[in-house]
């Protein structure tokens, strides 16, 4: 996921303008989460890579953090208290059968399903060949203390 995409209000993860975060089916579930400079960085880089890389799956991260482990991160940074509150996969999945053609209600579903969304760092192509790229400390610090809706 864009690192971004995780405190856009839409998502409605992080809602900081009532001081509430949603845990996704858990606070225990991770998810993967990657700036989209990296991503482009790190694309152009397997694309030039040598020996190219060919006919496999490539990872790639930035962070890889639990809906808990982020809550604590905004706190620590931003200095707020935030409210959380899990939504359950049976409450998104009633949510979502009440709304079929929800986008949002279907990105709910999956990442509190939390089944491919989230991978170890070590598997990742930028750690192994150890390419700096922006944790979500790292990203919210540089936001100076507000949580942006892109990247830029």
């Amino acid at each position: 996921m864009f690192t971004s995409f995780l405190f856009e209000p839409a998502f409605g993860v992080f809602d900081l303008e009532q001081g509430v975060v949603h845990g996704l089916g858990s606070w225990d579930n991770a998810v993967t989460l990657t700036t989209a400079e990296d991503i482009g960085r790190l694309t152009a880089d397997v694309l030039a890579a040598e020996p190219p890389v060919v006919n496999q799956v490539v990872f790639v991260a930035g962070d890889t953090v639990t809906y808990g482990q982020a809550a604590d991160l905004v706190e620590q940074v931003s200095g707020k208290s935030l409210r959380r509150e899990v939504w359950s996969v049976p409450q998104l999945r009633a949510c979502l059968a009440e709304d079929p053609d929800n986008a949002m209600a279907k990105y709910h579903v999956v990442f509190a399903e939390g089944r491919g969304i989230a991978w170890p760092l070590d598997l990742t192509y930028n750690q192994k060949h150890q390419i700096p790229v922006t944790g979500l400390h790292q990203w919210l610090t540089a936001q100076g203390g507000r949580i942006a809706k892109d990247d830029k």
